[in-house]
Order: C-alpha cells, then sequence, then structure tokens
C-alpha cells in the first residue's frame, strides 16, 4: 500500500515545526541564564566614600558589627565596607567579583550565589586588607577600587571608585544612613575602646616607673579590696605621668570634611607617649590603657566636646570615681622640692605632695562633671557617652596598636 504524498509532506512540515520550536525553546533558555536584562552595577559603602583603619582593624578578629550593613537584602561580610550593588536576572544568578590589589588591600576574586530572581542585591566581596598599611597610615590617602563583575558567566564589565582611606588616628563616632524622609544616624562611638590600649609593650616601663617612686609597692588591681587601696595605684600612674611632663595640647580636629561622617582625631597609645603631649581624649584613653593593665575597669565618659576618664573603686563595679586628665599637666614637678632630698631645713611642698594635690583636684573636677551631666550620660543622648572598658567590649572592640 502506497502512502499519500500529501501526508508525508505534512508529517515532515509537523516534525520540522516541532524541531524549530526546540532549537528556539533551548535558545531562550540559553538567553534567560547568560543573558542579563541589565548590565549595570556600582560601587558603593556606609561611609561615604571613606574607609577608616581603627574601625576595621578593631573588629577584624570580633564578630561586632558595629558598621550595619547598607540594604537588609545583602550577602557577603559588611565588615569588607566596599560593596557592589547589582539586579540578579533569573532565581540562582551567578556572581563573580573580582578586586584589583592597592596599597592597602590584596587583589581578590569573590564568587555569589544570587537566590531571587529581578531582586537588587547589595554584595560584600572579600577584601584582603593590608592591616600593617592601614596600622601605619598616617594621614588621609586616596586609594581607587577597581571593580569587574561576571554575571551567569557574562561580563558586566568594570567599575572604579575612588575612597579616602584616613589616618589611624581618626576615630569614627558616627555616620548618617540615606532614608526616603531623610537619615538615621547610627553611632559608633564603641570605637573609642579601639586606642584603649592595655598590650602596650611600653606599659611595662611606665609600671616600673611608677614602682620606683614606692607610693605602691604592687599593682593588684581589686585584690587589696579597698577603695584607698585602689585609689593609691591610680595616684601612682598620675604620678608618674606628671614626672615625664605630659602637656596639654588641644590638637583634636579631622581633615575629614563629610555630611554622612562623624570622626574625632586621637592620639594612639605609642603617639602620647613619645610625644608628652595630650588632649582630653587622649589622656582619657590613655589613662584607660594603664588601668586595664594593672587590672582597673575604666570608664571613658563624653560630654559635648570634652572627655574625661573614670574607673570603678570597688570589684562589684558600683563605686565610680572620675579623673579630669588635661590636669596632669598643670604644675611642672621640676618646680618642686624632690622628696627624696626634703630635710628639715627646707620649706614648701615636695613633688609628691604637689602630684597628689592635683590628683585629689582632679577628681574632685571630674566627679562634679559627672554628677551635672549624669542624666544624658546614663541616657546616652546625643553627643553623651558612658563607654566601661570591660571584658563584654573587648569581646567586640581589640586595641588597634600601631
Amino acid at each position: 500500500m502506497k502512502v499519500k504524498k500529501p501526508l508525508l509532506r505534512s508529517r515532515r512540515f509537523w516534525l520540522w515545526i516541532i524541531g524549530l520550536l526546540l532549537v528556539v525553546s533551548a535558545s531562550l533558555v540559553w538567553l534567560l541564564k547568560y543573558m542579563p536584562q541589565s548590565s549595570d552595577f556600582e560601587v558603593t559603602d556606609q561611609l561615604g566614600g571613606n574607609i577608616f583603619p581603627s574601625s576595621i582593624l578593631s573588629v577584624a578578629t570580633t564578630e561586632a558589627q558595629v558598621i550595619k550593613p547598607i540594604d537588609a537584602v545583602y550577602l557577603g561580610n559588611p565588615k569588607s565596607i566596599i560593596a557592589v550593588r547589582l539586579k540578579s536576572t533569573i532565581a540562582y544568578s551567578k556572581v563573580r567579583i573580582e578586586m584589583a590589589g592597592t596599597p592597602f588591600f590584596s587583589q581578590s576574586v569573590s564568587e555569589f550565589v544570587l537566590p531571587k530572581a529581578n531582586t537588587e542585591y547589595t554584595i560584600y566581596p572579600d577584601v584582603i586588607w593590608n592591616y600593617d598599611a592601614l596600622r601605619n597610615n598616617a594621614q588621609a590617602e586616596p586609594v581607587s577600587a577597581v571593580v569587574s563583575v561576571e554575571l551567569n558567566g557574562r561580563p558586566l564589565g568594570q567599575r572604579v571608585r575612588t575612597y579616602s582611606v584616613r589616618s589611624i588616628n581618626e576615630c569614627l563616632l558616627g555616620y548618617n544612613e540615606p532614608l526616603p524622609n531623610g537619615t538615621r544616624f547610627h553611632n559608633t562611638r564603641l570605637f573609642f575602646a579601639a586606642y584603649v590600649n592595655e598590650d602596650n609593650p611600653m606599659i611595662d616601663n611606665l609600671l616600673r616607673e611608677a614602682l620606683n617612686t614606692r607610693i605602691v609597692r604592687r599593682f593588684q588591681g581589686y585584690q587589696r579590696g579597698t577603695e584607698a587601696a585602689v585609689d593609691k595605684q591610680v595616684y601612682a600612674l598620675w604620678n608618674v605621668l606628671q614626672k615625664r611632663h605630659f602637656r596639654y595640647s588641644s590638637i583634636s580636629n579631622s581633615s575629614l570634611s563629610s555630611n554622612v561622617v562623624y570622626a574625632q582625631r586621637v592620639r594612639t597609645f605609642d603617639d602620647a607617649i613619645q610625644s608628652s603631649q595630650i588632649n582630653c581624649v587622649d589622656g582619657s584613653v590613655l589613662f584607660a590603657s594603664l588601668l586595664r593593665a594593672i587590672g582597673i575597669t575604666p570608664i571613658l565618659v563624653r560630654t559635648p566636646g570634652h572627655m574625661f576618664v573614670g574607673y570603678y573603686t570597688d570589684s562589684s563595679f558600683k563605686s565610680p570615681t572620675f579623673l579630669e586628665t588635661t590636669m596632669i599637666g598643670d604644675v611642672d614637678l621640676d618646680d618642686f622640692f624632690p622628696d627624696e632630698q626634703l630635710d628639715s631645713t627646707l620649706v614648701g611642698k615636695s613633688q609628691n605632695e604637689m602630684s597628689l594635690l592635683t590628683f585629689e583636684k582632679s577628681k574632685e573636677y571630674a566627679n562634679k562633671k559627672f554628677k551635672q551631666n549624669e542624666r544624658n550620660i546614663r541616657a546616652n543622648k546625643p553627643g553623651y557617652m558612658f563607654l566601661e572598658i570591660s571584658k563584654a567590649v573587648r569581646r567586640l572592640i581589640q586595641p588597634i596598636g600601631k
């Protein structure tokens, strides 16, 4: 029996149509997978184009997330600061981000999967920081972040964003997050704890000098159990800083000009010791470093335009007292008699008597200042701060060193 030609032609026609549809379908799948709906991406960050070495170093080994992610939908580690924002094309899109090396971070490649389709993601690629370069950066310096991105294997091109790497001496106080109807301020004053450095190797020399004064025989923190014993140890530290001729220096301004971030200049422990100069912030973090080194829990107290240091005089942490460290330089002990040279024929105050007098005066002044502002300080109102440098804080913020 012969098959009619029209029927054969009809079958071939439909086979051809089905084959064509399969090719078109496969092509559409390929296009949807590998052709992005948009080839655009941007390099962004939370801090208005600024990188603060102190904020990176102090949380590098902790789980703290002091600087919050830009968006709720994000991938990667927000501690990287530098971020890429792009829109996924399909569910489970694959992203590859390459960052070129700079003096402050090495070249790196990061890969991510974007779970949702047609969703804008903020992605924090791995940034391999050069911690030594950050620690030694004494002045704000520009650096260009060169970022290349691939989406589902297709190159999206390269973007360049220039950042200002701030000085190690700039402490980030807070930043403004842009919102549809204004901004939201994020308080980051916890970073002051990074400048309290109880591990600095110079501290051993200072403690030896303090012991040589024979004001105390040993430093034992709260072990003696009396407020008088704690105060005597603190006075020994005060005395040795006065004998090192520390002077007040009001330098505190930063070159930072921004309506996004706010910063305060702070000398590191090394800077303060080498220059023998302190302002209210420098003196407070320096003294707090010494207090923690001898096992006494310090407190950094901030009021608008000023900072002073406190400490607990008891191991239950219920009795704080405070010091005005700028008064360390109010007298020059060389103008008074060394205690070892005093005898019955000399009239006048000894160096230790004058040192103790200024110590007590500084406590009187700082305690009065605290009581005047206690309500705002305890409430952490804008411009105020009560920051214990406790074990809990140390689990979040580590000393930056230098």
